[in-house]
C-alpha cells in the first residue's frame, strides 16, 4: 500500500494490529537527513511509547496498521536463505564441470556458508518467537474460554441483563477469533521456517506423457481395475475457534 504524500498528517491518527487491535497512535516521526522517513514513534494504549520501522507501518486511507515484524522478518528468511542456498548448489555444479577455477570456488563457498550461517541463526530466532507466540495464545484462548463460561453461568443465573450479555458475548468472540488467526499465523511462520531450517524443499516430479502403446496398456489397466474398491477414509479437521466456543 502507498504512503500518502505527507506522512505528518498522520500524527494523531490511532494506529491497530493485523488483527485489528488497538496499538496506540502516532505521536511523531523519525527522518534521515534526505527528509526520508525512516521510522515511527507510537504512543501505546498503556502510556508507554515505541519506536517502529517505517517498512512495520502501513497506510490505507485513514487506517494506520502496525504490521507484525516476525511476520515480516519470516517471509524474507524464508526466501533469502533458499535463494542463497541454492546459489552455493550452481556454483558447486560449476565447479564439478571445470567451469571456475577451485580457487574462485572456495571464495564464494565461504562466502556463501557464511552468509546462510548467520541466516539460519537469525531465523532460529524468529522461530523461537513463533513458538513462544503460539504459547502465549494458547494461554490467552484458554482464559477465553473461561470467560466466556462464567458469562454463560451469570447470565444463565440472571446475576446480568441480556443486554451486558449480548455485549460482553460480542466483545469476547471478536477476540477469540482475532487471537486464534494470530495463533494460526505463528505456527504458519514456525513450520515455514523450520521447514527452510531443516532444508525441506522437495521437489515433486512431473507425471510423465504416456503416448502410444503405454496409454492404451494403462487406460486397460485402469478399465480391468475392480469396481469395488473400499471408499476413501473421510477426515474431519475441527478448527481451534470451535473448541472456544465461537
Amino acid at each position: 500500500m502507498s504512503q500518502p504524500s505527507n506522512l505528518f498528517l498522520s500524527i494523531g491518527k490511532p494506529v491497530k494490529d493485523e488483527y485489528g487491535r488497538s496499538v496506540g497512535k502516532i505521536v511523531s516521526f523519525a527522518t534521515a537527513p534526505t527528509g526520508k522517513f525512516d521510522a515511527a514513534f507510537i504512543e501505546q494504549s498503556d502510556g508507554r511509547f515505541m519506536k517502529q520501522p517505517m517498512e512495520y507501518i502501513s497506510f490505507n486511507g485513514a487506517d494506520v496498521t502496525l504490521l507484525s515484524s516476525i511476520k515480516s522478518k519470516a517471509a524474507v528468511f524464508c526466501d533469502q536463505i533458499p535463494f542463497i542456498w541454492r546459489k552455493d548448489q550452481a556454483l558447486k555444479e560449476l565447479n564439478d564441470k571445470h567451469k571456475i577455477a577451485p580457487s574462485l570456488y572456495q571464495e564464494l563457498h565461504a562466502s556463501f556458508s557464511n552468509v546462510l550461517s548467520q541466516l539460519r541463526k537469525d531465523a532460529q530466532i524468529i522461530q523461537d518467537e513463533a513458538i513462544q507466540g503460539v504459547t502465549r495464545c494458547e494461554e490467552e484462548l484458554g482464559i477465553l474460554s473461561y470467560s466466556v463460561l462464567h458469562l454463560e453461568l451469570q447470565h444463565e443465573i440472571g446475576k446480568i441483563s441480556d443486554d451486558q450479555y449480548k455485549v460482553a458475548f460480542t466483545s469476547l468472540q471478536d477476540t477469540i477469533k482475532r487471537t486464534t488467526q494470530e495463533k494460526t499465523d505463528l505456527e504458519t511462520i514456525k513450520n515455514k521456517l523450520s521447514n527452510v531450517l531443516l532444508g525441506d524443499t522437495p521437489i515433486i516430479p512431473e507425471p510423465k506423457a504416456v503416448v502410444g502403446e503405454q496409454k492404451s496398456k494403462v487406460y486397460a489397466e485402469k478399465v480391468n481395475e475392480p469396481a469395488d474398491l473400499p471408499e476413501p477414509p473421510v477426515v474431519v479437521y475441527v478448527k481451534e475457534v470451535q473448541k472456544a466456543g465461537i
